[in-house]
């Protein structure tokens, strides 16, 4: 789905399709290169991460492994809620392996490092971040990330896996909501 598809529900573009796709083809040759010899684990957040997991995935040159965690701290809601449950866990033992997190968005960082203590806890030789997307004013935590595709503003954000009550996931772009769509 294109930005001119959603007629007047999108108010702003932020990231472009084309950007989006510049900026993974980057941050895959950079993992690539401190991965080489090593066949590392992505585990890639639902739902959100998908889009993202997906596209760095085949753009990627290194062997790798793909699994997929499922955890929420938002419900329906526009903010964390700071309480995280596992709705899916991983299929694959960590013990000895890579594990890099994929993930769409880092807002407040409460439900990412939760997540990061979590899988450090199960035995890997390590565990890293790359996000498509991290909000620093809106962080609650130190957080270690160390792939990011842009920094944005402390805004409500939809497309590319983002949504709002699981609408505009498949919006090719990065962009914000007009107010009359969440009643803002």
């Amino acid at each position: 789905m294109e930005a001119r598809d959603l007629n007047d529900d999108l108010d702003q573009v932020l990231i472009t399709a084309e950007q989006i796709d510049s900026r993974l083809t980057e941050l895959a040759a950079q993992i690539d290169g401190e991965y080489e010899g090593k066949e590392p684990l992505l585990v890639g957040v639902l739902r959100g991460a998908a889009m993202v997991m997906a596209n760095l995935a085949l753009k990627m040159r290194s062997p790798i492994q793909m699994d997929w965690m499922a955890v929420s701290s938002y419900g329906s809601g526009t903010k964390s809620s700071g309480v995280v449950r596992i709705l899916k866990d991983l299929d694959t033992d960590l013990v000895g392996r890579d594990v890099i997190i994929v993930e769409d968005i880092i807002d407040s960082g409460l439900t990412l490092s939760w997540l990061k203590a979590n899988l450090e806890s199960r035995g890997p030789n390590s565990v890293k971040i790359v996000t498509l997307l991290r909000k620093p004013d809106a962080a609650k935590v130190k957080l270690d990330v160390d792939y990011v595709g842009f920094d944005l503003p402390n805004e409500f954000l939809v497309g590319y896996g983002l949504d709002y009550a699981e609408r505009y996931r498949n919006l090719d772009c990065i962009g914000t909501l007009a107010p009359h769509v969440y009643g803002g």
